[in-house]
C-alpha cells in the first residue's frame, strides 16, 4: 500500500514536530516536507505533490486562507485541513469556501480531529480507489 504523503505546514517548530510525531505514529502515513510560509507550502505543494497539506492559517505574509486556493488551482490533488487558532465559525467557512477539506481550532482536541480529518480523507480515497 501506498503510504499517504502529508505536507505539515506551520511557522512554530514545536507545533509542526508534535504534529509530526503524531502523523508518523500512524501506519502508511509519512509527512514528505515542512513548510514555515504560505509560499514555501505552495512551492512544497508543487514539488512534493503531497496527498494531504495540514496548514496553519496564520502565518507571518500571507495567510493560509490565500494559499488554498493557489494550491488548489496549481495541485488540485491534495487535500487542504487547516488548522487555526480561531474557533470563529465565519474563520470556518471562509477556509472551506476557499476550498479547504476541514477546519481544526487548534484546542484541547487538536490531535484527535486532525487524525479523524485526515482518516475521512483516507477512508474516501480508498471507496473511490476501490
Amino acid at each position: 500500500m501506498t503510504p499517504l504523503r502529508i505536507l505539515l505546514v506551520d511557522d512554530h517548530d514545536v507545533i509542526r514536530g508534535g504534529l509530526r510525531s503524531l502523523l508518523e505514529s500512524r501506519p502508511n502515513w509519512e509527512v514528505c516536507g515542512e513548510a514555515t510560509t504560505s509560499l514555501q507550502a505552495i512551492e512544497q505543494t508543487k514539488a512534493l505533490r503531497p496527498d494531504v497539506v495540514v496548514l496553519d492559517i496564520s502565518m507571518p505574509g500571507s495567510s493560509g486562507l490565500e494559499a488554498i486556493p493557489v494550491i488548489r488551482k496549481e495541485t488540485p490533488r491534495p487535500e487542504v485541513v487547516i488548522l487555526s487558532r480561531y474557533e470563529e465559525r465565519e474563520m470556518r467557512d471562509r477556509a472551506i469556501e476557499a476550498g479547504a477539506r476541514d477546519y481544526i481550532p487548534k484546542s484541547q482536541g487538536l490531535a484527535r480531529e486532525l487524525l479523524q480529518a485526515i482518516d475521512s480523507i483516507v477512508r474516501e480515497r480508498s471507496a473511490l480507489a476501490g
